[in-house]
């Protein structure tokens, strides 16, 4: 048994070694912070917020094959009044652009890769056939076929590409022709070009040599573009410059984060400061609170770098709003030490830590339920939230009362906002009391019935309209294809995946003659199926030895066929020679024990055109219909549902911690965020705001911060130093995360109006529903 001195010393011991072990943890933070941000560990990458396709993981191999052959691409169509004009324009954008090779690498040039091409594919051109030309051959007569021998080798003119022996009948021009159909740049004068809408274009392709993001919001990809545009408009005005492309998507991102994290978390820390200024006139509460929010941010991004590949710019815009939660802790300690002398600073802490340790507990289990969400964006805010809040946490329960050994006076606003809870208005259980309940369940049943949901994903682009309006006038022009509604085609090996997509673009034939769309880009194309090379080469070489005969009766000589390659052309020799260059990206290949391709389609401007393109694979093998917005769309409805299940677990879970610790007192502390959310979603439906899946996120957050309000009010009945902190805490709360509301980013701004409007409505309706406390008309701390 130890006497009180041997207790007192053991105890000081205690919590040095507790205070030196933090300190320990806190520098090997600090450690990891200098090679986090040496490394730049950051995502901008949208994709890598929505979920993984649950049903096919193909599919989210084939979004981000899609997505990352697309990753440092940059095309920029320069168009004037005529083919003069804008071969000027564009020479004047490349002069500009030259001056950024740091930047951006100008790509090789078309005539070039179309000549490695060519070569490439010139031992098999006797297997390269359109369905056309396949039906001619099986059709047409030893006549017919020796007459267009005869024409092709006398015709003086037209396109060909090659001695004729190579291709007496003229086939491979028309080949060349169909592939070109793909894209509407034609080659003219060396460059890509098109004419549309009254203009002559040319095509420039660049590749972006930066990650596209920067921490200082820089955007020089941007710039160097709005140089280009300027030098082309000078030397001909009127000239235009169309660029797209994912760096300028994600230097967008990065200004856009980076005006929101000076805004949000740089405008809720000095807001936040400022009032612990105000409330306590002592630099010491600034300086200490501080410190635990930057421990707790540091510790965050460390652990969310650690768990993660890299963090995400919405975790950081996130976490900027963490500073509003983590100060709780903080404010908590100076508002029971404030009037206190030092020597009770120990003292006070033990006598707040149950009510400190049971508000992060409640915390933490909420934040930690977005974790459950399918989302990676949303399990690495979910880690970074909750590790930052127990860093903050252990930061004050650590060091602050080592840390505060001066004089804390009280101050005439701490006094006033102290004693505030006596003016309050309590509720009681009389007639009045349950009269006005009953209107306030009025008020928030008939808001909820018009509360309407709104799950599309399109409905969450913040994108720039700038860069929207570029990314259609350019993807019309050019006839690019969707990359979110495609065909998947799988099969046992890479000759069955080739078939089958080869079926399907027999149907898909008849809708493009239908006008259903514009077209289409498959690798068999390119590729063909090992069967139809050697069913077309055979056709090809019966068809040929018919003209070489004909032509030697009319000419006399004995003409004779080019070589060919025996073997047929194989994906491995394909997928390493120039010719895979743009479509690479839509052959996945082999996925576990499968093989996969993409089919992508041109064209689709309404969307009443998209069931008539799912009923084109009903009833083909392994040919899905893949449509990526209606399956994030269904897919968020289904976990804003989920979400639903378990706010309302979440509120089980709490109650019985409350019940467990305040016995029948327990609803007081409950009913007012209970009562809050409800009001918010009520306002929700008057304001006519749809319901989506990030206000269901932040009703969970609401409920493990607002019950935190309740919990102090309950452990400290009456008390001043308790209701003062409760009033910091919330004002603190509604400036972090009231801010989130200024967001651009849908997700955010919806997010940040739950829990703006439900932080303001949970912060004035818990004293309302505090107990009744003989104390109550003077504070423990306050009293004079």
């Amino acid at each position: 048994m130890l006497n009180p001195e041997e207790g007192a010393a053991r105890s000081v011991r205690s919590r040095r070694w507790l205070a030196l072990a933090w300190a320990v943890v806190v520098l090997g933070i600090l450690a990891h912070q200098f090679q986090f941000w040496r490394a730049s560990r950051l995502d901008t990458d949208v994709l890598a917020l929505l979920p993984e396709d649950e049903q096919n993981p193909a599919v989210s191999a084939a979004g981000r094959q899609l997505a990352d052959q697309a990753g440092r691409q940059l095309a920029m169509l320069v168009g004037a009044d005529d083919w003069p004009a804008a071969k000027q324009a564009a020479a004047a954008a490349r002069t500009a652009l030259a001056g950024h090779t740091d930047l951006l690498q100008i790509q090789a040039g078309d005539a070039q890769a179309f000549d490695s091409t060519l070569a490439f594919y010139r031992p098999w051109r006797d297997r390269l056939l359109t369905p056309a030309q396949r039906d001619w051959l099986r059709q047409a007569g030893p006549e017919e076929v020796g007459g267009r021998a005869l024409m092709q080798l006398y015709q003086p003119a037209g396109p060909k590409l090659g001695e004729w022996r190579d291709d007496p009948l003229g086939l491979w021009p028309q080949w060349w022709e169909a592939r070109g159909q793909e894209t509407r740049a034609r080659p003219r004068d060396g460059q890509l070009w098109l004419r549309a809408e009254g203009r002559d274009w040319i095509l420039l392709n660049y590749r972006s040599r930066s990650a596209g993001f920067a921490a200082s919001g820089e955007t020089p990809v941007t710039e160097a573009l709005a140089q280009a545009r300027a030098a082309a408009a000078a030397v001909v005005p009127g000239a235009r410059l169309v660029a797209i492309g994912v760096p300028l998507y994600a230097e967008a991102a990065a200004a856009q984060a980076s005006r929101e994290m000076s805004t949000i978390g740089y405008g809720s820390l000095a807001a936040v400061l400022l009032l612990v200024w105000l409330t306590f006139r002592s630099l010491r509460p600034i300086a200490l609170v501080a410190l635990s929010l930057l421990i707790g941010c540091a510790a965050a991004l460390s652990v969310t770098a650690l768990l993660f590949e890299r963090v995400h710019l919405i975790t950081l815009v996130f976490g900027a709003s963490l500073v509003g939660v983590a100060e709780d802790y903080g404010f908590h300690y100076f508002a029971a030490r404030q009037g206190q002398p030092p020597e009770q600073r120990w003292r006070l802490m033990r006598a707040l830590l149950p009510g400190l340790a049971l508000a992060l507990l409640t915390s933490v289990l909420a934040y930690l339920a977005l974790g459950l969400a399918p989302f990676p964006g949303l399990r690495q805010m979910a880690v970074f939230s909750a590790v930052g809040l127990l860093a903050a946490f252990l930061t004050v329960v650590c060091w602050f009362p080592a840390l505060d050994g001066g004089q804390l006076p009280r101050t005439v606003l701490a006094d006033r906002l102290g004693r505030s809870l006596m003016r309050w208005p309590r509720w009681r259980p009389n007639r009045r009391g349950w009269l006005g309940l009953l209107g306030l369940a009025c008020f928030i049943g008939l808001g909820l019935s018009q509360l309407r949901s709104q799950d599309d994903i399109r409905q969450l682009q913040s994108a720039p309209p700038q860069l929207i309006a570029a990314q259609r006038e350019l993807g019309r022009l050019l006839g690019l294809p969707s990359p979110v509604q495609f065909y998947l085609i799988e099969g046992a090996d890479a000759e069955q995946v080739l078939q089958r997509e080869t079926t399907l673009k027999q149907r898909l034939d008849r809708l493009q003659a239908a006008g259903v769309l514009e077209g289409y880009r498959a690798v068999s194309d390119w590729l063909p199926a090992q069967s139809q090379q050697r069913t077309d080469a055979a056709l090809t070489a019966a068809a040929e030895a018919i003209a070489l005969q004909a032509v030697t009766r009319a000419s006399g000589e004995t003409a004779s066929r080019a070589d060919f390659a025996e073997p047929p052309l194989l994906p491995e020799q394909w997928l390493a020679s120039p010719a895979a260059a743009t479509l690479r990206a839509q052959w996945l290949g082999r996925q576990g024990d499968r093989y996969y391709s993409v089919l992508l389609l041109r064209g689709l401007d309404d969307n009443r055109v998209l069931p008539k393109l799912a009923a084109a694979a009903q009833g083909l093998g392994g040919v899905s219909w893949i449509d990526r917005t209606a399956q994030i769309s269904s897919l968020m409805q289904r976990y804003r549902l989920m979400m639903g299940g378990l706010l309302v677990a979440g509120y089980a879970a709490v109650l019985l911690v409350l019940l467990w610790r305040f016995r029948r007192a327990a609803w007081r502390a409950l009913l007012p965020t209970a009562l809050g959310s409800l009001l918010t979603l009520a306002l929700f439906g008057y304001l006519g705001e749809p319901l989506q899946l990030f206000n269901a996120l932040a009703l969970l957050l609401l409920l493990g911060m607002g019950v935190d309000y309740g919990i102090f009010l309950l452990e400290h009945p009456g008390d001043g130093s308790a209701w003062l902190a409760v009033a910091l805490a919330g004002v603190s709360t509604l400036l972090s995360f009231g801010l989130l509301a200024l967001s651009a980013t849908p997700a955010l701004r919806a997010f940040g109006l739950t829990m703006l409007l439900g932080e303001v409505l949970i912060w004035l309706l818990t004293p309302f529903f505090r107990p009744a406390h003989p104390a109550a008309t003077l504070s423990r701390s306050h009293a004079p």
